[in-house]
């Protein structure tokens, strides 16, 4: 297949994977994903969307290789920052512990810490934060433990980091 072609064929491959369903809302359609099954929408929305970087611990070292019987787990690898430490959370109890229309609402109005992309999670379509509930309750194996609680500025985690302090070339404190 010619590069033009196939640059085409992948356009219109990625817009025939959404669906310009109204939502309901006013204002103009928002695209949504649409599977076989809200399970693979959402196992699909879980693996594009990078919700495995950080909520399943080893995913990236694993060169994505984690077993999915293991994602979404959480992480004790924290995020260190201005703002304290974050950790992503352990979805599969995060879910266990909440109704399908919570999920929905915590997607749609939560602004928390770093390093969690809430703006672009708020603007995903309601259909598809229900996908990502459905499939993380689908997953098999044990839900693991909860993730360490996040720091306050001031504290230094016990716990490995990666930090994400902002840093001037050249200055003397760095």
């Amino acid at each position: 297949m010619r590069p033009n072609t196939m640059l085409l064929a992948l356009g219109l491959l990625a817009l025939a994977s959404c669906d310009q369903a109204d939502d309901g809302a006013t204002g103009p359609t928002r695209p949504r994903v649409v599977a076989a099954t809200d399970i693979e929408a959402g196992r699909y929305l879980v693996r594009v969307g990078g919700c495995n970087d950080c909520h399943t611990s080893g995913y990236i070292a694993s060169g994505g290789k984690t077993p999915e019987a293991e994602w979404l787990r959480g992480n004790s690898h924290g995020f260190f920052g201005p703002w304290g430490t974050t950790y992503a959370h352990n979805l599969r109890l995060t879910t266990a512990n909440m109704t399908e229309d919570a999920w929905v609402e915590m997607l749609s109005t939560r602004d928390a810490l770093p390093i969690m992309p809430w703006p672009s999670v708020n603007a995903m379509h309601e259909a598809d934060k229900r996908a990502i509930y459905r499939y993380i309750r689908s997953l098999p194996g044990d839900a693991g433990a909860p993730a360490p609680t996040a720091l306050p500025p001031g504290q230094t985690p016990a716990t490995p980091y990666e930090d994400l302090t902002t840093r001037t070339p050249g200055d003397a404190s760095n």
